[in-house]
């Protein structure tokens, strides 16, 4: 098999010539953009030899002011499209990375959810990730028209992206889904500011004709509020050791999708075991699960200073099995 056919194999829960893995890299920042990304992501991808090639979006949703009212927010973000900079950079990036990737491998972009691409307008105006996050949950409190309606400006633009990706020759989006955290939405809020748009993506790249990838973002959550997403997902990956929520958990919450993961990322045997504890840690996730709709993963992405001889082993080591 091909990593594409590998992958998509895995996806269709069919039998596979080895179990696949996908992982991904935080880059430093002076890779994170233009020709530099591209040679890190290339490089990246040869050093491990995965079988998906995740293409990073450090493109995100621009300031357009500094925002102090949910009238500013509403105000402020305007309406963005295909043609704007910061999409085209991504666009950019996106279409040099994939010419370099190879037809043989399956190839995936990243796409920020509502809850994450709401609040880069106003981290980005130099607002720290905690207050972005509780200013999103008291203005949407405040005045929840203004707020949803400058959300789904935004949600426009995130489905076109989802369609460009697709169009440009990718596989798949990798859709991180952020908002499930206990401590800041409540179940009814996230119910009603947040699943509405994160599946209108979704479902927008469904009908673009790619596969969708659903990670869901950080720790504290209630997975529950994720169980309606898995009509719209085909692989799901979340923090198995970081909520943490086991394998097992998931597979039932999600109908019995394909699951992505199995290894921690900022602790264990990537991160300090020896070449054989990893392998030894590969082979004991896969004979856990089962070789059946797996690809073996990490709870999110791996961290700059990852040693990319480990990762190359465990994924040596799944495909082996």
């Amino acid at each position: 098999m091909t990593k594409k056919e590998r992958v998509i194999a895995a996806i269709q829960q069919k039998e596979v010539d080895g179990i696949p893995s996908g992982f991904s890299l935080h880059f430093p920042e002076d890779k994170k953009r233009g020709e530099a990304a591209v040679k890190a992501h290339l490089d990246f991808f040869r050093e491990t030899d995965g079988d998906i090639c995740k293409i990073m979006n450090e493109n995100l949703i621009p300031a357009f002011g500094t925002i102090h009212t949910p009238d500013d927010y509403d105000r402020l973000i305007p309406k963005m499209t295909m043609n704007d900079e910061f999409m085209e950079h991504q666009m950019e990036v996106t279409r040099e990375i994939l010419a370099g990737c190879g037809k043989d491998v399956f190839t995936m972009g990243t796409l920020h959810g509502i809850c994450a691409s709401g609040i880069h307008p106003i981290e980005q105006a130099g607002v720290n990730y905690f207050a972005a996050r509780q200013m999103q949950v008291d203005f949407l409190r405040w005045d929840e028209k203004k707020m949803l309606s400058a959300m789904e400006r935004i949600t426009d633009v995130l489905c076109d992206l989802a369609k460009s990706y697709i169009e440009a020759g990718l596989d798949s989006v990798y859709f991180a889904s952020l908002g499930g955290e206990t401590c800041f939405f409540t179940d009814e809020e996230f119910e009603k500011w947040i699943k509405p748009f994160d599946l209108r993506i979704m479902k927008a790249i469904k009908d673009a004709g790619g596969y969708c990838f659903l990670h869901i973002c950080k720790d504290g959550l209630n997975m529950e509020r994720y169980r309606c997403y898995a009509p719209y997902a085909d692989v799901v990956n979340w923090g198995v050791f970081e909520v943490p929520y086991d394998m097992e958990e998931g597979r039932e919450l999600f109908g019995g999708k394909t699951l992505m993961g199995g290894l921690p990322n900022r602790h264990g045997v990537l991160v300090d075991g020896t070449h054989e504890q990893v392998e030894e840690e590969v082979k004991r996730v896969i004979a856990d699960f089962g070789r059946k709709g797996l690809i073996l993963g990490a709870d999110c992405t791996l961290a700059t200073e990852q040693d990319l001889e480990k990762v190359k082993q465990a994924v040596k080591t799944a495909r082996s099995c």
